[in-house]
Parts: C-alpha cells; sequence; structure tokens
C-alpha cells in the first residue's frame, strides 16, 4: 500500500505545474524519513531516478526539496543505487551544464557527509575519487577554475571522512593535488591546500615526506613568484596542523627556510611573514620535541616581529608620565593614524599568537621569558590595532597563567624564578595598563582588567603601591555611560579579587571614591552586575572594618547607604538567584560587622533572612548568612528570630541534602556558643535526637560536625540535666558503635575524644559506667578481634577519659590496668593488649612516674608469645617515657644495651620518645640536654644491622633527630655517606627523608647547602642505597621543591636511568621442577617513576617531559603490572599539563597501552591474578581516557584505531565508560 503511495507522489513530481511539484516532493521527503519506510526492487531505480531529475528543476525550492530528500533517501536504498547516484551527479558536476553544477555539488556533499558504512564508502571512493582527479587535472577552457575549486572541495569532503579506506591510491592523487599547487588561480591553489591537509592524517610515513620534500624544493626555488611561495609557506603550515607530531622530522628543513623568508621578504609581503609564522606557531605546539633545538631563533623572530609596523614611526615617549593628561588622551585614540592598505597588523597578531605558543609548550624557558619577551608585551599593550591588543593581552595572560601554574606552592626567593621576575615588572605593567583604561575603546578596557584580575591571581599583594593610580580607572568603567556591562563585570571582579588579597589600609583612602560607583552597580538592571557588585561590596565592609576593636577609618557615614542599597536587592522577591544568594551572603556580612549600629534596623532585616530558609532555592546561602551573624563578636541580637531559626534548622538536619546538612550543623554550633543561654532545653532535646542519626562512619566529616556541636551543646550547657541524659541515652551508643570503626581517624577521631570528655564531665554521668563502656567495646565480638586502628581509637579515648574525670580516678584507673597485666593469664591476650595501649596513651598525656614498677611490668609483656602483645608494649613504654622523660629515657638505654634479644622492640619505643619530641617543639629542650650523645652512638651502632626493620627504625629515629638537632646531625650523617658498609649508606639516606617534613624546621637552611651529598647516592653501586636515595629525592619533592630545585638538572638524568629494566639485576631461581625468574631492580624502578610522578606536581619547570617519554617512560609502560600502574598516572598527568609533549610521540605511547588492555591472565591463574589484571586495565583505560582529550589526538591513526577497538569490544567500552564517569 505504501508503495503505491509513493507512486503517486513520483508521477505528481513530474508534473508541469510547479507547485504540485513542490508538494509530492515535501510528501516524499516526510514518507522517507518515515522509520517504516522500505523501497522494494521496483520502486528503488524510480526513486532514485525522479530525485535525480528534481535536482535539476527549474525551480530552486522545489531542487532544494530534492537536496533534502537525499540524506534519508541512501540510507533507504541499496549501496549500488547510491553509487549509481554519486556517479550521475559527478558526471553532472564535471561535465554539465553551469546552472546544474551548484545543486550538483551540494548533492553529493549531503550524500558523502551521510555515508556511515565503511563498505558503502569504499566504493563512493573507488567510482568518485579517479573522476574527481581526472576533473582536478583536466586543463579546462572557460569554466575551468570552478569546475576545479567544486571537484576539490568535495575530495576534500571525501578524503577528510574516508581517506584511510584507499591506501593504494594515496600516491597517485598526492602527485595529482601536489601539481595544483603552482596553479595561476588562486582560489584552486587555496582548495588544494585543505584537500592535501584532508589526505595527510591518512597518508604513510614516506608519502608524507615526500609531500614535504615537493613542497621545500619548491620554497628552495628562490625565483618562484611571491604568490605562489606563499602557497606553499601556507602548504607546510596545513600539513603540521593535520599531521601534528608526524611532521616532526622535517623540521630541520623547514624552520631555517621559513626563517629566512621571514626575514627576506619584501616589505609589502606582509601575508608571507603571517604564513610563516602562523607554520612556526603550528610546529611549536605540535612538534614540541623535534622544534626544541630551534626554539631560540623562534623566539627571537616573535619578538621582532610583534613590534613589526613599518609604516607608523611612533613619536610618543613611552616614558612620559601622564597622569594628568587624562583629558588630552581621550581624543589621542581618535586621530590616531589609520590606512587600510596597511596589512602590517596580521604580521603583529601572528607573532603575538606564536609567543603564546612558545609560553604555553615550553615551561622550561619561563624565566627566559620574563627577560626577553615581557618587556616587549608589555611595550606592545599600546598596540594601535585593537584586534592585535587583544592578542598581545592573551598572550601576556598566557605567561601569568603559565608562572601560577609551574610556581604553585613555590616562594619567590632566588632571583631567577618567574614569580621574583615577574614581581619586578609589576610598575611597567601597572603603568602601560592604565594607559589603556584611559581608552575609549570598551574592548581594550575589558583586555585590560583581564590582565589586571590574572596578575592579582598570580602574585597577590602585588599592587598594594599602586593601587592609587588605578582607582580613576576602575571609577571611569563603573559610572561612564557609554560603559558596556562586560566592562563593568571586569572592572568589578579585578576589585574584587584586589581587596580580598592585599590589605584594607591599602584602600582606605579611596574608600569615598569607589563605594559610590559600587553601590550604584548594585541597582543594575543585568543581574551579572548586580551579583558581582554585590560580592565586591562584601569585601568593601572588611576593607572599612577589619577589625571591631580598633578602626583607622571612619566607617559609620557609608554603614546606612550599604545597608539600603543590599536591602533594596533583598527584600526584592522577583530577581535571578544569584543575585537573591549574594544579597543574602552580603547582608550578613553588613550585620555581623556593623551590628551595632543598626540596632533600629535588624527588626526589619533579620525576618527576611529567616523568610530565605524557608525557600529551597535559597536556604543553604541563608543558613551560611546565620552562622556569619552568629560568629559576630559583637553578639547581635536575635532574640527576635531566634527561636524560629532553631527550629528550622533542626528540621533541615533531617533532609538528605548533604551541603545543607553540613551548613546546619555549623551554625547551630556558633548559636549555640553565642546565645546558649536563650535556647530551651526541649530545643537542646530535639537537635541531640536528630545529631545521633548523623554518627557513623559512612561520612566522617559529618559525623565530627555532629560530635562537636554535642561537646558544644555539653559543655555549654552541663548545667540541665536533660541534656547529659539526652546525650547518654542517643549519641552514647552510636559512638561506642563508631568508636570500633577501623576507618575511624583524624577530625573525626578527636571530635570523639573531645566527646568522651565533655561526657564525663557533664550533669548526672558516672565515670566508671563509660569506663566499662569504653573497655567492653574492645572486646572481641563473634566476627573476629577488632581492627588495630579501631583499638587504637579506643586507647586514646580511654585516655582522654581518665585525664578529664581527675587524678583520683586516673590513678585508680592505670592501677587497674597495671592488675590486668601482672594477671598470668595468658588467656586473655585482647584484654593485655588493650591495657598495654591504655598505658601508652595515658603515659603521653601524664607522669607515671608515681606508679611503682610501670616501666617493669610494661616490658615484662616483651616476653609474651602474641607478636601484636609485643608491638604494644613497645608502644607503651616508649609513650610512658615522653611523660617522664628524665626517668623512663636512660631505662630504655640500659635495656638496649644490656637486651640483644629485645632490641627491636626497644629501638621501637625509642623511636615513639623521639617522634614525639620532634613534632612537639615544646619538649625538645628536655631531650638535649639528656642524652642526645648516647642515643646517637647507639643509633649508629645499629646502622649496618642486617636486619631491614632495625635499620629502618634506626633511619626514622635519626630523622626525627636531626629536627631536634640538625647542626649535629646532618654532619654526622653526611660523613656515613661515604661509609663502606651499603647498609649505612641506606639508612642515612633514609633518615634524610624521615628529616624533610612540610612545616618549616630549623634544618632547613642547612639543608639547602648539604642535601645534594644526600641525594647523589642515586649514583651508589648498591641497588638498596639507590632505593633509599630515590625515596629521599620523592619525599623533598613533594614537601620541600625549593630544597632540590637547582640540583635538578644533574639529579633527572640519574633518576630517569633508574627507570630502566637492568639485565644485571634478573636472576633466575631453580626451584626443582620449575625455574622462577627473580627481578632485583623491580621495586626501584617503581620507586624511580614514582618520584617522577611527584617530581611533575611540585617541578614541573624543571622537568623536560620529551626526553622522559621516550625511552623511559614508554619502556615503564610495558613493564612489570607494579610499574605499569604508575606509569598510567604519569601519562594522565603529562596528558593534562604537557599535552604537546605526548602528542608528539602519541604512536608510539599507544603499542604498550594496547597490549596492557588486550592482556588476559591464564586460563588457571588464581582470583588475585585476575583482580590485579582487571585493575591494570582500568588503570590504562583512564591513561586513554585523559589522552583522548588531548586536541590533537586524533590526528593519529593508532590512537584513532585503539579508541575504536575500545568502542566496538563490548566489554572494554563498558569499563571505559565507567572509568569516564568516575
Amino acid at each position: 500500500m505504501a508503495n503505491l503511495n509513493i507512486t503517486n507522489i513520483l508521477e505528481k513530481m513530474t508534473g508541469k505545474d510547479k507547485d504540485y511539484r513542490y508538494m509530492a516532493t515535501s510528501d516524499l521527503l516526510s514518507e522517507l524519513n518515515k522509520e517504516s519506510f522500505k523501497a522494494d526492487q521496483d520502486l528503488e531505480p524510480k526513486l532514485t531516478i525522479t530525485v535525480l531529475q528534481q535536482l535539476e528543476d527549474a525551480s530552486g525550492d522545489v531542487s532544494g526539496l530534492a537536496v533534502k530528500c537525499l540524506a534519508p533517501l541512501i540510507k533507504k536504498v541499496g549501496e549500488d543505487r547510491v553509487v549509481e547516484m554519486t556517479n550521475k551527479l559527478c558526471d553532472k558536476l564535471i561535465n554539465g551544464k553551469d546552472q546544474h553544477r551548484d545543486t550538483a555539488s551540494i548533492a553529493l556533499k549531503t550524500i558523502i557527509a551521510e555515508v556511515t558504512t565503511p563498505s558503502l564508502a569504499e566504493k563512493i571512493l573507488l567510482s568518485l575519487a579517479p573522476q574527481l582527479i581526472k576533473g582536478v587535472n583536466t586543463c579546462w577552457q572557460a569554466k575551468g577554475a570552478e569546475i576545479k575549486c567544486e571537484c576539490l572541495d568535495i575530495l576534500a569532503d571525501v578524503l577528510h571522512r574516508f581517506g584511510n579506506l584507499i591506501t593504494k591510491d594515496h600516491e597517485y592523487m598526492l602527485t595529482a593535488l601536489l601539481s595544483q599547487l603552482g596553479s595561476n588561480q588562486a582560489s584552486v591553489r587555496k582548495k588544494s591546500i585543505s584537500c592535501i591537509a584532508s589526505l595527510a592524517p591518512s597518508l604513510s610515513d614516506d608519502l608524507l615526506a615526500k609531500a614535504t620534500l615537493q613542497v621545500v624544493q619548491l620554497l628552495k626555488n628562490r625565483g618562484a613568484k611571491s604568490e605562489i611561495t606563499r602557497t606553499n609557506i601556507q602548504m607546510i603550515g596545513s600539513l603540521s596542523r593535520s599531521v601534528g607530531y608526524r611532521f616532526g622530522p622535517h623540521l630541520a628543513e623547514t624552520v631555517p627556510l621559513l626563517i629566512s623568508y621571514c626575514t627576506s621578504a619584501s616589505e609589502n609581503d606582509e601575508e608571507l611573514r603571517e604564513y610563516s609564522l602562523q607554520a612556526l606557531e603550528s610546529f611549536m605546539l605540535r612538534c614540541p620535541r623535534d622544534i626544541s633545538p630551534y626554539c631560540e631563533g623562534i623566539l627571537n623572530l616573535a619578538l621582532e616581529y610583534v613590534s613589526y609596523d613599518p609604516n607608523f614611526t611612533d613619536s610618543m615617549d613611552e616614558d612620559t608620565d601622564e597622569e594628568g593628561q587624562e583629558e588630552d588622551d581621550d581624543d589621542e585614540s581618535a586621530n590616531e593614524y589609520t590606512d587600510d592598505e596597511d596589512a602590517s597588523w596580521k604580521v603583529r597578531r601572528a607573532s603575538a599568537k606564536c609567543l603564546s605558543a612558545i609560553i604555553v609548550s615550553r615551561p622550561e624557558m619561563l624565566s627566559k621569558m620574563y627577560l626577553e619577551a615581557c618587556p616587549k608585551l608589555i611595550e606592545r599593550f599600546r598596540e594601535r590595532e585593537e584586534n592585535v591588543k587583544m592578542d598581545i593581552f592573551n598572550t601576556f595572560i598566557e605567561l601569568l597563567r603559565q608562572t601560577g601554574n609551574v610556581t604553585k606552592g613555590q616562594g619567590d626567593i632566588d632571583e631567577s624564578s618567574p614569580r621574583w621576575l615577574l614581581k619586578q615588572e609589576v610598575p611597567k605593567v601597572v603603568k602601560s595598563i592604565n594607559r589603556q583604561l584611559r581608552e575609549k575603546s570598551i574592548k581594550t578596557k575589558v583586555g585590560a582588567f583581564s590582565v589586571l584580575k590574572e596578575l592579582v591571581v598570580v602574585l597577590p599583594d602585588c599592587l598594594a603601591d599602586h593601587f592609587r593610580s588605578l582607582v580613576p580607572g576602575i571609577e571611569k568603567a563603573l559610572n561612564d555611560k557609554s560603559s558596556t556591562s562586560n566592562l563593568k563585570i571586569e572592572a568589578l571582579v579585578f576589585t574584587r579579587l584586589v581587596m580580598a588579597s592585599h590589605s584594607p589600609s591599602v584602600f582606605h583612602p579611596y574608600i569615598k571614591a569607589l563605594s559610590a560607583p559600587i553601590l550604584s552597580a548594585i541597582g543594575d538592571r543585568y543581574y551579572k552586575v548586580t551579583a558581582e557588585a554585590l560580592r565586591v561590596c562584601g569585601e568593601l565592609v572588611r576593607v572599612l572594618r577589619p577589625n571591631l576593636e580598633t578602626s583607622s577609618v571612619d566607617f559609620r557615614p557609608y554603614i546606612g547607604p550599604i545597608y539600603k542599597a543590599i536591602l533594596g536587592r533583598l527584600a526584592n522577591q522577583d530577581q535571578d538567584q544569584e543575585v537573591k544568594e549574594c544579597a543574602i551572603s552580603c547582608m550578613s556580612l553588613v550585620v555581623s560587622t556593623f551590628g551595632d549600629g543598626l540596632q533600629r534596623e535588624l527588626p526589619a532585616c533579620l525576618p527576611i533572612l529567616v523568610d530565605r530558609m524557608g525557600n529551597e532555592i535559597t536556604r543553604l546561602t541563608a543558613v551560611k548568612a546565620f552562622s556569619v551573624i552568629a560568629n559576630s563578636p559583637l553578639r547581635i541580637d536575635l532574640s527576635c528570630v531566634l527561636d524560629h531559626v532553631v527550629s528550622e534548622l533542626t528540621a533541615f538536619l533531617r533532609k538528605a541534602n548533604r551541603a545543607l546538612r553540613q551548613a546546619t550543623l555549623g551554625t547551630l554550633n556558633s548559636l549555640v556558643i553565642t546565645y546558649g543561654g536563650q535556647i530551651g532545653s526541649s530545643s537542646y532535646e530535639t537537635i541531640i535526637a536528630e545529631l545521633s542519626t548523623l554518627i557513623s562512619d559512612m561520612d566522617l566529616h559529618m559525623t565530627a560536625l555532629a560530635l562537636e556541636l554535642c561537646c558544644t551543646i555539653m559543655v555549654d550547657r552541663k548545667s540541665i540535666k536533660n541534656v547529659g541524659l539526652a546525650v547518654r541515652n542517643k549519641v552514647l551508643p552510636q559512638a561506642l558503635v563508631l568508636i570500633r570503626s577501623a576507618l575511624l581517624q583524624g577530625q573525626a577521631l578527636q571530635a570523639l575524644q573531645r566527646f568522651f570528655a565533655s561526657l564525663v564531665q557533664s550533669a548526672n554521668t558516672s565515670f566508671d559506667a563509660l569506663l566499662n563502656s569504653l573497655i567492653s567495646a574492645a572486646k572481641p565480638s563473634q566476627s573476629g578481634s577488632l581492627a588495630k586502628q579501631a583499638l587504637s581509637s579506643i586507647a586514646k579515648c580511654v585516655a582522654v577519659l581518665c585525664l578529664a574525670a581527675g587524678d583520683q580516678k586516673c590513678a585508680s584507673t592505670i592501677e587497674m590496668l597495671k592488675g590486668i597485666l601482672k594477671d598470668d593469664s595468658t588467656t586473655n591476650s585482647a584484654k593485655q593488649h588493650m591495657a598495654l595501649l591504655c598505658l601508652g596513651e595515658i603515659g603521653r598525656r601524664k607522669d607515671l612516674s608515681n606508679h611503682v614498677q610501670i616501666e617493669n611490668i610494661v616490658i615484662e609483656s616483651f616476653q609474651s608469645p602474641f607478636e601484636e602483645i609485643k608491638s604494644a608494649a613497645s608502644y607503651a613504654l616508649g609513650n610512658i617515657a615522653v611523660g617522664n622523660l628524665s626517668k623512663y629515657l636512660p631505662f630504655i638505654l640500659d635495656q638496649i644495651d644490656n637486651q640483644q634479644k629485645k632490641q627491636y622492640l626497644l629501638l621501637h619505643s625509642l623511636k615513639e620518645v623521639i617522634v614525639r619530641q620532634s613534632v612537639d617543639h615544646t619538649g625538645q629542650s628536655e631531650l638535649q640536654d639528656s642524652n642526645i650523645e648516647k642515643i646517637l652512638a647507639l643509633l649508629f651502632n645499629h646502622c649496618e644491622s642486617e636486619e631491614e626493620g632495625v635499620r629502618n627504625v634506626v633511619a626514622e629515629c635519626l630523622g626525627k633527630i636531626a629536627l631536634i638537632e640538625p647542626k649535629k646531625l646532618v654532619p654526622a650523617l653526611k660523613v656515613r655517606t661515604s661509609s663502606p658498609a651499603a647498609n649505612t649508606r641506606a639508612t642515612v639516606a633514609i633518615a634524610i627523608k624521615y628529616s624533610i617534613v612540610e612545616r618549616t624546621e630549623k634544618i632547613d637552611e642547612i639543608m639547602y647547602s648539604e642535601i645534594s651529598t644526600f641525594l647523589m647516592l642515586i649514583k651508589d653501586s648498591d641497588r638498596h642505597v639507590r632505593r633509599a636515595a630515590v625515596l629521599a629525592l620523592s619525599t623533598a619533592a613533594h614537601n620541600k621543591p625549593n630544597l632540590i630545585k637547582g640540583l635538578l638538572p644533574e639529579l633527572l638524568p640519574l633518576l630517569y636511568d633508574q627507570t630502566v629494566i637492568k639485565q644485571e639485576l634478573i636472576r633466575t631461581v631453580d626451584l626443582g621442577p620449575f625455574k622462577h625468574v627473580v627481578d632485583d631492580g623491580l621495586e626501584l624502578r617503581k620507586a624511580a617513576f614514582e618520584c617522577v610522578d611527584t617530581l611533575l606536581d611540585s617541578c614541573l619547570d624543571q622537568v623536560n617531559p620529551s626526553s622522559f617519554i621516550v625511552p623511559f617512560l614508554l619502556s615503564g609502560l610495558g613493564d612489570h603490572y607494579d610499574v605499569k600502574m604508575p606509569c598510567h598516572l604519569i601519562l594522565s598527568k603529562l596528558a593534562d599539563k604537557c599535552p604537546s609533549a605526548v602528542l608528539a610521540v602519541l604512536d608510539s605511547i599507544v603499542e604498550p597501552i594496547e597490549k596492557t588492555i588486550s592482556h588476559k591472565p591464564k586460563g588457571d591463574a588464581v582470583k588475585q591474578e585476575v583482580d590485579r589484571n582487571e585493575d591494570m586495565i582500568r588503570s590504562a583505560l583512564r591513561a586513554i581516557s585523559s589522552l583522548s582529550r588531548i586536541s590533537g589526538s586524533d590526528y593519529s591513526i593508532r590512537f584513532k584505531n585503539l579508541m575504536n577497538k575500545i568502542t566496538t569490544t563490548p566489554a572494554l567500552a563498558e569499563k571505559y565508560n565507567s572509568v569516564r564517569s568516575e
């Protein structure tokens, strides 16, 4: 039936009346678009012939509809029909009438765009390509260029989509296309370039080399016409952009040629210079490894041409101070020199982009860029062509961003560091930018504020001395009637960032000038301006009254206007959510800062804030606002709304929204501290009941906040009996479940300790009952004994509980614990274990010397048959010694001398003492005077111990003592770096690792000059020593990158060498029936790669990624499982931070990664091996996901094929998608 209908439509389509034809074609289009439509054998030829006829219809409307029919049609008819159609269309294109050529071209492009199956694509290619190439090659007479251009256009489309399907024809196509680069018609040359660029990604390396060589030969012919030379240079740039890093091997030929053309071009040949610079920019971004030798030359060239302006001499003296000439300056931009013929701006723009490419792709050249490029860029801020000026601004912003990326977390101590160099340029930048802020052009001012904004982000506090000169620019941007919203927003964002990052006193002289425009911007019609103005207003409030006791500026005149401006926005309901939120936050700052001057206004303003808590959109912001108000030292009077606020907040604790619950707990805590007495006891009970549901190890952050609030309520309202009772009934059971969790740590554990300390002091709570419940929590359950972490948590809580209950309770508890230890029965090991841990925790916090013989009782447990009891005893002894060094430390040292068998445990006790002392600065003097000499002699004796466990403990002790006594220890350790015993050298390196901690210590100054001696152990002959040195380097890179910055040029090659598989470290062990291969270098390689991973985070500017990726990372990607995992992480990081370096070798990276994701464990593999293999595949897929985000990764055919393989293999596709959504 449907086919009868179609036959009718086809008849009408050939009718005389064009309206009929139009309606019929429209009907056909809707039929073809139906899912159910199928054409039978007889209908197919009719359909295709009729639609092709309609394409030539005299009525443009009909032929337009017929083109639309093609897209659904080719999906509904056989492949041979589609090929037949394309052949007919191609014939019309090349041999048909002029008026039908356009339609035929559009029709062909439509068909090519819709082809999805490779088989059809191949058939179309085989028939179309030769015809199109013929069309390109034929020397046409009249309309030759037009036909050629159409053929080239379609060929470019075909090759772009299916170029890699017909590799055998590539050479013949390439030869034909290259010959067109010498055509007389500019349009043909231009289309040929894009056609070759579409073909290039699928060319083999040999053909790519052939194409490049041919173009280079043409370029070497200096006698060629200038337009042909321009075409060839464009061709080089296009090739580089389309094949990316694969162009690397040809740079040696092309770069010197381009540079020489650029410098020797005639004065009016601006385009030739522009194309050369664009090609060089493409090389910088896409061939980072191979371009390295030419960076200097390209930088000098770009710097020379960024100020290239032959037709204009700038007579204006750069250094004249123009503060006073403000009015005259306005006219200056109006009568500037302009010349429509002048194209030199294109050269300057291309140079600026080339500089930007150098900055982005070469972090190691950053300091050089500051010395050479930065002054030039600042000088070019006065560029007369606005579009070029924007590019100069963008290049400078890239320079600032790269400085921020490279120097994250570093100070600006040394004079060659990018930050320090940038600091020196700030006065020049501000002066030059000020001149731009006085220009008439809005675009220029927006660009100038963008630069200032980035400057403040990278160097907070750099504008303290220059803010005065910027005030007029900010005022003008906000007040001027011609200012656009965009300019106002940029000016406001900059003002906010400056105020947030500088000391308030910087702004006090300018508050009068700035407050009026900021407040008027709050009334702006555009919501984004309003929201930004409200944020600035929040900073202005802080600036006006930075602290509440003293004030250097009279803020009272400003309170009224600020309050009125914000209230206008706060009270208004029908406005954007962003504005509502900003108004709420800003009002809370005003109330908390100026509340003492707003007594009358509060009853009107606070209810509005409470009302906003009831609205789902604004409630989170309103909750945070009340926290700000409650924390105000002014103790704002909230009596009119307090009950309402507390009941709303209590209800929010039940909500599913996590952020809301978090904010609510914080706000309730602040309210209880400030207004606890005004909240009724029934409200407290409700709050406590709600809190108990939030305490679990599923969300430790929330748990910590809930326990904090609980403590605040108990401490603040300890007189109320009901509170203590409610906590005991509701919260305590939850706390006792939580304490058994192996996940409990950090903030939540500290909060839990405070909870028990507060609970024992609150009304009618029995200490003994609490202690019993804690100790019984430690009992092993049916499912087995508790985790080590849980026992440690319980012991800490017992200690805190005892100290909070007072000396008498504490003493009786210690006697009880001693009793458990004296009880000789070895049956109850869990109880003894717990007792030892509790004694250690109490002893650390309190001197136990009045409990006789406690140290001997503890040391008895060293004889226990259970390992965990021995370890708990050594922990307890060390911590008891911390409580009274003068008594117990000599005892430990004496025991180490006399008890050979117990040395390992006693060293652990000593380690506890030293580690606590190195962290707790108050106790350091005690240790210095007493026994340091004796300890050192003892530790150095054990440096050579055969047992690795002993050496590690000794190293940690030495490292931590170095924090206390650096002057004594660093030289002593240095001497031992040349010890003949490898174990000693390794111990020294590990000791250094323990002495490099995140916080600043007095050892740091000594280390600056000495650390190289220790790290150079990476050259040692013994692999254990080398690994220890690599671990020390890793710790330094993580905690104190500045210590090692200067040493990296020497250390990196040595570190990279440790990542290589060394055959001499691989041995075969004969186990009788089978042989087992042991790789002794594995641990060292793993440590070396992990070290590189850390260096990429902290010292990126020192690492040259290209020299590391090949060959070192490449070999790691094909190494053992343990090495592959860190290598995948490094690859992801490099793809993110140095994409161009990764892109340069993407083809070679694909192979090892593909092997990894295709690896299948043996049939008899155990579950552990299968799981490890799964982890490895997921880890490789994460790296692939990062690679796929690099722009230009699709230039690599191998990578494209790998992505196809992943998407077409269901198991891999599923894993890949889940990895991407992580």
